[in-house]
């Protein structure tokens, strides 16, 4: 149960911003025993894996903050943030000091999997509101909600690894917003058809 609520936890601030939690489980993982993570996961602790890691998340951290740019970087991120979440998950799911479950390092498969579709929908929430705050705030307020994004991301990977009981109760509101996300931008783009349909012919 801890494995599943950190590997969500983590897999969720991928979605995020995809080298937060990434380089944060490779540092804890190399410099602590908090996380072990199995023999086929130490290349994440590398030098080679946080170096990259850590000048991809630089990137991430720049771009992000650009309008127009951010919108790019999101399409690009498509592949990169579910993907990272569903790393990170399989890795912490089949760590051997949480739940130290047989099952899960013989199926990393099961923790991947959940990640990717973590991840990927808090992904896709994040793809959906930014445009509308670009167009609402001519801009201006990519910079902002981008480092809100990842305060939460690094707020929710710290969490996830060191209090994954409480990250039950962030998970839990991470969803409820996301619906009510979803909800506000369904209702607004079937206002936006009625209003398209409701046009006279010609105009």
């Amino acid at each position: 149960m801890i494995a599943a609520l950190t590997g969500s936890g983590l897999a969720a601030a991928a979605g995020l911003n995809a080298w937060i939690p990434f380089v944060l489980v490779a540092m804890v993982a190399r410099l602590t025993e908090v996380i072990a993570l199995p023999t086929e996961y130490d290349w994440v602790t590398s030098n080679w894996a946080i170096g990259i890691g850590a000048l991809l998340l630089v990137a991430e951290l720049v771009l992000d903050k650009v309008p127009v740019v951010d919108h790019m970087n999101d399409v690009v991120q498509t592949l990169v943030r579910p993907t990272i979440g569903g790393l990170i998950s399989s890795a912490t799911f089949s760590a051997q000091n949480l739940d130290n479950s047989q099952w899960m390092r013989d199926n990393p498969w099961a923790g991947a999997v959940i990640g990717v579709a973590v991840a990927g929908l808090t992904h896709a929430t994040k793809s959906a509101v930014r445009p509308v705050v670009n167009v609402s705030t001519a801009g201006f307020g990519a910079p902002v909600i981008s480092t809100v994004e990842d305060v939460i991301s690094v707020v929710v990977s710290v969490l996830a690894i060191f209090a994954p009981v409480v990250i039950l109760v962030v998970l839990v509101l991470m969803v409820w917003a996301m619906v009510s996300i979803w909800r506000r931008w369904a209702s607004r783009r079937h206002r936006k058809l009625d209003r398209t349909q409701e046009l006279p012919v010609g105009t």
